[in-house]
C-alpha cells in the first residue's frame, strides 16, 4: 500500500497494535518535552518510578512559562527543574532562553523522530517533520522512563496545497482557515498531514505555525514533509547532517481529505471567544484596538518578528495601543538584533520582553477592562488572557501590526499603498546560541535535587470502590476548556507542584464555590457537554478535582488528552449513550454506580448510572490498560504496583 508520511513514521515507531483507526495502539518516542508549569509535577511522577536515570533518546526540560518572579515559588521551582535535570540527564533550557516549541526546533528536532510534550502545542514540531504530540505529565514521564506511549490510532487528513500565499498573508491565515472549516472539535482523533505543491512555498517556521495552532482544531498532531526547505533551516541551524527525506508515497492514501489554494487566502482572524470563531478580517475591520501583540507560543520566530519589524519602520506605534513583542528564544532576538529588527521596535515604542510565552498563559500582559487586544497566540480561551470578559482576537503578525499602527482592526493589505509588503528571508546561517542550555553530563550526575517549600508530594489517590455513590455537584456547558477546570495566571501557576493549594482554584472561574462543596460533598460528579476538557494538556485539570473528590465526569464528549489524564489519575471519563440525557441531570442530584469495579474488570462498555433513582445508559470507551489504570486509582498506583512486583520476584 502507498503509504502517507504519518503512517512511515507510525509504524517505524510501533510496538503495540494496528494502524486501524479507533483502535489502541503503542508507539516508542525519541524525544521528551517538559516545560516548567507542567514539568514540576512531572519530575515527581518520574521520580517516584525510582530510576537513576532517563530512559529516552533525548529528553528537554524549558523554563518558559513561570517567568514571573514575585516572589519564592517560580524561582524555587527553577532550581528543583535545573538540579532534577542535570541528576537524571535532562537537557535544561534557562528561563530566558525561549519558549519550548521554538527552542526544541532550533537546537534538538529530527525529521522522523517522535516528541512527546507535556504541552499541547508540541505539534509544533511539524516545522521539522517531527511527529510532536501533547501529552499530560504522567505520560511524559512514562515516556521519560523507557515506556511506549499509548494512543488511539488516529486517522489521517490529508491536506492539499496548491499556489503560494499573497502578499500581506502568512502562516497564520492558513491554521486559520483550518479552524474556520472544522471549527476546535473538527479534527479530533485524526493527524493533519500536509502536502501537494504548495508545502514548497511554507518554510520551516511557517510549518511550525501550522502544526503549533493545529492543536486547535482537536487534531492529534500536523506533520509536514522533510523536504529542501527543512534541509536549508537544519543547515541555517548548523544541524544539516539531522536532515533526512521524508515524503508520502506516489498515490498515497487517506481517510479524509481537503485541499487549500493558499493564493486564494485573505487575511483572517479568530474572534473573541474561541480559536474557531473565525472570519476576514475585512469583517472586523474598524474596531478600537487596546493592545496588540506579536509572539509568544507561535508567530515567535525570526520571520514573525522581523515582518513586524519592517512594518514599523519609520513608524511609531499608535498612542492609543500597547504594542509587546515576544521573542520566541534568545537566538530569535539576536538575529533580529543583527538585522535591525530591535531598532525598529524600540523607536517605534513597542515594548520587548523576553524570550518566553508570556501573555499566552495569562502570565502579564492582560488587558485593560472593556479593552480589544489583537494577539498572534494559539488561544482566547473566555479570561485566559488574565481579565475577566476579554476580548482578544487571534490573528497573524501582519495583522496585528497594522492594527498597532491604525489603533483599529485593519485588514494588512490597506496598507499597500503605503508600504511594500516586506518578504522576510530567514537567514542562510543563524547567529546560534545554546549557551543557556546546560546539557547533560557525567559530572552533573551527583547532582542533588533541591525541593523548596512549594513543591509537595504527590497526594495519595485510592482504588475504585465497589460501588460509587457521589452527587452532581457542577454541570456545565459545551467546549469547557482545562483553563475553565484549573485556571492559569500568574496567581495559580506557581502552585502547580503543590497539588493541595491548587485545588482552591478548580473550576473557579465557572463556580468560585466548587472546591468548598466538593469537600463538603466527599465523593462528587462533573456533569459537562461537547469536547469537555479541551485546550492544554494540563494533567492538574484531572489531579486537582481528583484531590478534591470527583470520581467521574459525565459528558457529550471529551477532548483527547483531558480524558487520558482523567484515566491516568482515577476518574471514570462516561459519555452520554444519549446525549438527550445532559438535559435530565441537575445539580444536586444523586449518582450511583453499582458494582463499578465489576463491569469495569469484566470489560463492559455500558455502564448504568443511578441518577435520582432513575437508570441513564453512560458509555466507558477506554482501552484495557486504562480500566487497568482506572481500578487501581490512577495510572501511577499501577505502575508501583508493577514495579514492586517486579523488584519482589
Amino acid at each position: 500500500m502507498k503509504k502517507n508520511v504519518t503512517h512511515k513514521i507510525l509504524e517505524a515507531h510501533l510496538v503495540e497494535g494496528q494502524l486501524v483507526p479507533g483502535t489502541e495502539i503503542a508507539i516508542t518516542i525519541d524525544q521528551t518535552l517538559l516545560q516548567d508549569a507542567t514539568g514540576t509535577l512531572a519530575l515527581l511522577e518520574f521520580e517516584a518510578f525510582g530510576l537513576d536515570r532517563v530512559k529516552v533518546g533525548l529528553a528537554a526540560q524549558y523554563v518558559d512559562h513561570n517567568l514571573l518572579q514575585t516572589d519564592n515559588k517560580n524561582a524555587d521551582d527553577h532550581k528543583f527543574l535545573q538540579t532534577a535535570a542535570a541528576r537524571y540527564g535532562i537537557h535544561f533550557s534557562k528561563p530566558g532562553n525561549g519558549v519550548s516549541h521554538q527552542v526544541h526546533m532550533e537546537r534538538f528536532g529530527v525529521p522522523g523522530k517522535t516528541l512527546l510534550g507535556s504541552d499541547s502545542h508540541t505539534p509544533g514540531a511539524a516545522g521539522v517533520s517531527v511527529l510532536g504530540i501533547g501529552a499530560g505529565g504522567l505520560d511524559v514521564a512514562l515516556a521519560m522512563a523507557g515506556s511506549p506511549y499509548y494512543l488511539t490510532c488516529p486517522k489521517v487528513l490529508g491536506v492539499t496545497l496548491t499556489g503560494s500565499l499573497p502578499d500581506w498573508v502568512s502562516a497564520k491565515d492558513v491554521v486559520l482557515e483550518m479552524l474556520r472549516r472544522y471549527d476546535v472539535k473538527g479534527c479530533v482523533g485524526m493527524i493533519i498531514e500536509y502536502s501537494g505543491p504548495g508545502v514548497a512555498s511554507l518554510s520551516a517556521t511557517d510549518r511550525e505555525t501550522i502544526g503549533n495552532m493545529g492543536t486547535e482544531t482537536g487534531a492529534t498532531t500536523s506533520i509536514f514533509p522533510s523536504d529542501e526547505r527543512t534541509r536549508e533551516y537544519l543547515e541555517a541551524q548548523g544541524r544539516g547532517a539531522a536532515w533526512v527525506r521524508l515524503a508520502a508515497d506516489e498515490g498515497a492514501e487517506y481517510d479524509e481529505r481537503t485541499e487549500i489554494d493558499l493564493s486564494q487566502l485573505e487575511p483572517l482572524i479568530a474572534k473573541p471567544s474561541s480559536p474557531g470563531n473565525v472570519v476576514p478580517v475585512r469583517e472586523v475591520a474598524g474596531i478600537k484596538v487596546n493592545q496588540a501583540i506579536v509572539g509568544s507560543s507561535v508567530n515567535s520566530s525570526f520571520r514573525d518578528l522581523m515582518v513586524a519589524a519592517k512594518m514599523l519602520e519609520g513608524r511609531r506605534v499608535h498612542a492609543e495601543v500597547n504594542f509587546h513583542v515576544n521573542p520566541g528564544s534568545r537566538q530569535v532576538i539576536e538575529n533580529v538584533a543583527q538585522q535591525g529588527g530591535l531598532i525598529s521596535f524600540l523607536t517605534s515604542g513597542a515594548r520587548v520582553h523576553e524570550p518566553g510565552c508570556q501573555g499566552c498563559i495569562g502570565m502579564g500582559q492582560a488587558p485593560g477592562t472593556g479593552e480589544v487586544s489583537l494577539r498572534t497566540f494559539p488561544r482566547n480561551f473566555p479570561g485566559r488572557s488574565g481579565t475577566q470578559d476579554d476580548k482578544v482576537y487571534l490573528c497573524s503578525p501582519e495583522t496585528a501590526t497594522a492594527a498597532a499602527i491604525s489603533g483599529v482592526i485593519t485588514d494588512p493589505r490597506d496598507l499597500a499603498q503605503e508600504m511594500t509588503y516586506p518578504r522576510i528571508e530567514d537567514p542562510k546561517k543563524y547567529i546560534i546560541d545554546e549557551r543557556s542550555i546546560i546539557f547533560p553530563s557525567d559530572g552533573l550526575r551527583e547532582t542533588a535535587v533541591v525541593t523548596g517549600p512549594n513543591i509537595k508530594p504527590l497526594p495519595a489517590l485510592d482504588a475504585l470502590p465497589e460501588t460509587l455513590a457521589a452527587e452532581v455537584v457542577l454541570k456545565t456547558g459545551d467546549n469547557i476548556s482545562t483553563d475553565a477546570i484549573m485556571p492559569a495566571g500568574n496567581k495559580v501557576l506557581p502552585l502547580r507542584s503543590n497539588i493541595e493549594a491548587i485545588s482552591e482554584y478548580v473550576f473557579s472561574a465557572v463556580d468560585p464555590g466548587f472546591a468548598q462543596e466538593a469537600r463538603t460533598r466527599g465523593t462528587v460528579v462533573v456533569i459537562g457537554g461537547v469536547n469537555y476538557g479541551q485546550g492544554s494538556s494540563r494533567e492538574h485539570a484531572a489531579l486537582a478535582p481528583r484531590f478534591l473528590g470527583v470520581r467521574a465526569k459525565i459528558v457529550k464528549s471529551f477532548a483527547r488528552i483531558h480524558k487520558t489524564n482523567l484515566c491516568n489519575f482515577g476518574i471514570l471519563p462516561l459519555t452520554f449513550k444519549d446525549p438527550a440525557d445532559y438535559d435530565k441531570i441537575t445539580e444536586g442530584m444523586q449518582v450511583v454506580l453499582r458494582d463499578i469495579r465489576g463491569r469495569i474488570a469484566r470489560g463492559d462498555r455500558d455502564i448504568p448510572v443511578d441518577v435520582d433513582g432513575k437508570t441513564i445508559m453512560t458509555v466507558l470507551d477506554v482501552s484495557d490498560r486504562q480500566r487497568q489504570h482506572l481500578l487501581a486509582g490512577g495510572t501511577l498506583n499501577y505502575v508501583r504496583k508493577q514495579i514492586g512486583a517486579k523488584q519482589n520476584s
